[in-house]
């Protein structure tokens, strides 16, 4: 009997991976081309695609010519792969679709403005923590704008640990089960039992921080924005250096600015 359960079980697994796995390989592996030039900073050769991506050097080069073939990529003079002119339409129907409610556009602009941080306002959207807007900071030395759609190590930001503590337990669980927990810094919290406390701090506190853990100099601040699974979250990212004399003024000015609306 116990065999069986075992046999169940392990056929019920297989069967989820099948779900979770691309149908078509060689569409998978064409995007996934298109990602590693993506986030290349200057582009890169075939044989670096092949290596990055475990690619035959035939399977590489016939996937290469087929997305450059559709305007996807280009090779520019130095020989290097780099996206190429249709991928303006898909980025510009990306912008399009990520467009954030028309209340949380000037609401970050305003918090950029009294805070003189760069601000952004992050929501849940299709499974992931997402950046939908931001606005540069007016300070002599202020962080960089986080890009627009960026949705990764939600763990060590203080937008994605708002989010996670406000969203139900399932939806948590889901995403927490789904998303490694990558260490960026010697202060990211790579562990569950940690970022549970983590939650329970800021459900008590009303507000995350981020001090470090997503990149070193740098930390962040967020707040709430309604509340639920539909809560939205306003952050601000300061210089550490100057982050923990002025967190409390921060702090101040983002409640005020959520509260006006």
């Amino acid at each position: 009997m116990e065999k069986k359960l075992k046999t169940r079980s392990g056929a019920r697994q297989a069967s989820a991976a099948s779900d979770r796995a691309p149908r078509v390989q060689s569409a998978a592996r064409a995007m996934a081309i298109l990602v590693a030039v993506a986030e290349s900073p200057h582009g890169l050769r075939a044989m670096e695609i092949a290596k990055a991506l475990g690619l035959g050097r035939q399977t590489t080069y016939h996937l290469l010519h087929t997305l450059i073939g559709c305007g996807m990529l280009a090779r520019n003079p130095q020989g290097l792969h780099v996206l190429g002119l249709q991928m303006a339409t898909l980025a510009d129907a990306f912008v399009r679709q990520l467009a954030a409610p028309e209340h949380l556009a000037p609401l970050v602009r305003r918090i950029a403005q009294e805070t003189g941080e760069t601000a952004y306002a992050v929501a849940w959207r299709e499974g992931e923590i997402v950046n939908l807007v931001a606005a540069a900071g007016s300070n002599a030395i202020h962080a960089m704008t986080v890009p627009q759609g960026y949705h990764r190590h939600a763990h060590a930001r203080a937008t994605g640990k708002l989010l996670l503590a406000h969203t139900t337990k399932e939806i948590r669980e889901r995403y927490l089960a789904t998303h490694r927990l990558d260490r960026r810094t010697a202060n990211t919290l790579t562990s569950r039992k940690a970022l549970e406390r983590e939650f329970e701090r800021i459900l008590e506190s009303g507000y995350s921080t981020d001090r470090e853990e997503f990149a070193l100099g740098l930390c962040c601040l967020a707040v709430p924005v309604g509340s639920g699974p539909a809560t939205f979250a306003i952050g601000i990212s300061a210089p550490a250096a100057q982050f923990e004399a002025k967190l409390v003024g921060y702090l101040k000015i983002m409640r005020r600015a959520v509260r006006a609306g």
